[in-house]
């Protein structure tokens, strides 16, 4: 009998150690190399069912003479996850969605399977709860019908031999991590079995059209767990974000083949399931303070969607020697960047300040428009002066103290204006080519020193 050697594969790259490391040396993680078994080669392991089905009878074809045929999108009830996934559902498409336990993937995953449950036939798989569990959360979010298939199970042979019978027009994964192969000796959860499961799930979306959705579960850095092989594998990954004290839910795309990254769907999370906010920007807004120091808002680009984000600031004189410097929901590196340019280039002594900032309602900003808006908030709350509550600030601030310009500013400004806001901040070299629409002020700056004077007088 030939003897059984184990290895030691890291869980967040797949690096491979013949023996157990502290730290992985390719990512440079802790604790994350997991022993696995490797089969013999004189196996009876069935390596023929590892084999994928794909179509072996394809020819190299000149690109004029390919045919594109326009998949139809189906939506869904929720127009919030219809802009996220780029217009609607692809058939055929494996889509991916991570978030932290209890955020609720899986009562978005069984809404969604009730909605799509109205036209199709919908199979939902889960490893982690039993038929009687899933159905007493249908009860409380009034989900039903003769469509909806509920099927606990997590051995990937008997549930890709249940779809092959059924046919179904999508199927629902709850979660990949608990989905395992006999054949493989791994773990359930490891690196090889996450990757198996994925490409035998990937196999019956492509050969069958079936829309697959995986709900994958995410570590304590935010990342899906597993491998980022699952997240290359798949057509659109989507993170579930949000706070577990607070009823607002934020569904992001960040890769999607079928449409625009970094869309923002808002859904609020309420006890008889989620239900979407149609304008984030009036919640994001609705509860500040008129003339607040330390106070400035933004019109963020999320997607294809502008948004208005409220920043606050508050600038305090450090106890100890060395200035902390906090952010919640932006960079806190870019917000050092702009305090360093702000004491250099407008003469603000922040070196002895401590420094809190954050994006209010939960969002997180990471695009470089949003610079302008951050300066203004500290400087309104270092010198305690308040700023205008029908005023916003968009641009991007260079390391000489110039404003640059930023994309999409048609849209910024109408957005403002929609809002109500009567005058919006922008670079100036983004009022040439296009005409400012009425009933609202665009100013153009050029360097920071002008937004100072016009916002705090």
């Amino acid at each position: 009998m030939a003897k059984v050697k184990t290895q030691f594969v890291c869980q967040n790259c797949g690096y491979i150690s013949p023996r157990y490391l502290g730290r992985c040396p390719n990512c440079n993680q802790w604790n994350t190399l997991v022993e696995e078994t490797i089969a013999p080669k004189n196996s009876t392991m069935a390596t023929q069912s590892l084999r994928r089905n794909g179509i072996h009878d394809n020819k190299p074809e000149a690109i004029n003479k390919v045919e594109f045929h326009q998949d139809v999108r189906f939506k869904t009830e929720m127009e919030e996850l219809n802009r996220v996934l780029g217009g609607g559902v692809v058939p055929g498409s494996l889509i991916l969605i991570g978030g932290d336990p209890g955020i609720g993937k899986s009562t978005l995953m069984l809404q969604v399977s009730g909605q799509l449950s109205k036209s199709g036939t919908i199979l939902y798989v889960s490893g982690e709860e039993s038929a009687s569990q899933i159905k007493m959360r249908a009860d409380r979010l009034g989900v039903n019908g003769d469509n909806l298939f509920v099927y606990p199970e997590t051995d990937m042979d008997v549930i890709k031999d249940t779809i092959n019978d059924m046919k179904p027009d999508a199927v629902i994964i709850d979660s990949v991590q608990t989905m395992k192969i006999p054949e493989l000796q791994s773990a359930t959860g490891s690196v090889a079995q996450i990757r198996e499961v994925t490409a035998d799930l990937m196999n019956i979306a492509k050969g069958q059209g079936i829309t697959v959705f995986v709900v994958g579960h995410v570590t304590k850095g935010g990342a899906i767990a597993g491998p980022k092989i699952l997240e290359h594998m798949v057509d659109t990954v989507l993170y579930f974000e949000g706070d577990l004290h607070h009823s607002y839910r934020i569904l992001r795309t960040v890769k999607n083949r079928f449409g625009s990254t970094n869309e923002l769907g808002v859904f609020e999370m309420r006890t008889d399931g989620l239900r979407e906010v149609k304008n984030p920007s009036e919640i994001f807004l609705e509860e500040r303070l008129e003339y607040a120091t330390g106070s400035a808002i933004v019109v963020s680009m999320e997607g294809t969607r502008p948004i208005l984000v409220e920043i606050q600031a508050l600038v305090t004189a450090s106890v100890f020697g060395n200035a902390q410097r906090t952010a919640t929901g932006l960079d806190r590196n870019r917000v050092s960047l702009i305090m360093a340019v702000l004491e250099k280039r407008a003469g603000l002594m922040l070196q002895n300040q401590d420094a809190y900032l954050k994006a209010a309602g939960g969002v997180k900003l990471d695009e470089p428009a949003i610079d302008l808006a951050v300066a203004v908030s500290i400087a309104s709350s270092y010198k305690n002066r308040g700023t205008s509550p029908t005023e916003c600030y968009v641009g991007e601030l260079g390391l000489t103290g110039e404003i640059r310009r930023v994309t999409r500013i048609e849209q910024r400004v109408a957005e403002a204006q929609k809002l109500g806001f009567r005058r919006v901040l922008v670079p100036a070299n983004n009022l040439q080519g296009w005409t400012p629409p009425k009933g609202i002020a665009v100013v153009g700056v050029s360097t920071f020193s002008q937004p100072f004077k016009l916002a705090l007088g």
